[in-house]
């Protein structure tokens, strides 16, 4: 069954029952769900995608998803485990694909989170086991185009697909390369994270230099700023922290005093960019 996995190809419907249709390829049986709304007929051929779903049935689909093995696109994270990986929705009903933990980063922190973008692959070992494979270089850059000089100082939304130790890489939704020196950052983004970046100029190779900081006249405290970032990197946007948090709780959290910590909370609700309740801050909707 190994090579038909994580493969399109056309298989022969052999037999029906009340809820499925049997599709075979090479002496291997596939259960293919009527709830797809096509109808068949015993004796069709039909094409379709390969797989294994959650309760290890062999799976044929007629929806065919743009990830394959051979064939990278955007998924989107659905779990994580810190023991296995991370879960991929590659637009199957019943199975997410595993991106093993061997290709996390290794600081644990920098993991993707719930409803962040991995560009993905797959492959599938000697157990029938499949798995997701993250896009090497080598295809962010078969994607991807050129910048230009005129491009300078726009705004552009992005994907964090490599992070090292001199900068963070991204391909933005219209496939540029850009890069973000950890000075021109507050915060380290995360694999799989979307962000908004500032273009501030373009290397020769056509690679976007890139700033996830605000303009200058945009600008606000470091504290603010760190403060802001933090609220925007949490899933539900908040803190558990206001005005009445005490200082040594506010030091562990933001390496800041109390009064730093006010002042910052004080122009970010004066710019009407957060609120604050008992006991917490949060995003503006």
């Amino acid at each position: 069954m190994n090579e038909l996995l994580g493969q399109v190809f056309t298989g022969l419907i052999i037999d029906e029952n009340e809820s499925m249709y049997l599709v075979q390829k090479n002496g291997v049986t596939f259960h293919l769900l009527k709830d797809e709304d096509e109808s068949h007929e015993v004796g069709e051929s039909v094409e379709g995608f390969g797989y294994v779903n959650q309760k290890k049935e062999a799976i044929f689909t007629t929806k065919i998803p743009q990830i394959r093995i051979g064939h990278y696109a955007f998924g989107e994270v659905t779990d994580v485990r810190r023991d296995l990986g991370v879960f991929v929705n590659i637009g199957l009903a019943d199975k997410d694909m595993v991106v093993s933990l061997d290709e996390m980063p290794s600081m644990k922190e920098l993991w993707p989170k719930k409803g962040d973008r991995l560009m993905v692959s797959i492959r599938v070992d000697e157990k029938d086991r499949m798995w997701g494979v993250l896009a090497d270089e080598a295809i962010f850059h078969s994607l991807s185009r050129a910048g230009n000089a005129e491009m300078q100082n726009e705004n552009k939304k992005g994907t964090i697909y490599r992070l090292k130790v001199v900068g963070s890489y991204l391909i933005t939704e219209d496939f540029y390369i850009g890069f973000v020196h950890p000075s021109e950052r507050y915060l380290e983004p995360r694999l799989g994270e979307v962000v908004e970046a500032r273009v501030i100029g373009v290397r020769p190779d056509g690679v976007l230099n890139m700033s996830l900081k605000p303009r200058s006249h945009e600008m606000i405290s470091d504290d603010a700023a760190m403060i802001l970032t933090m609220l925007e990197r949490n899933t539900d946007h908040k803190l558990p922290y206001w005005d009445k948090s005490a200082p040594e709780e506010i030091k562990e959290a933001f390496g800041i005093s109390k009064g730093q910590f006010k002042r910052a909370i004080g122009h970010l609700l004066k710019e009407k960019l957060i609120e604050q309740t008992e006991g917490e801050i949060r995003l503006k909707s």
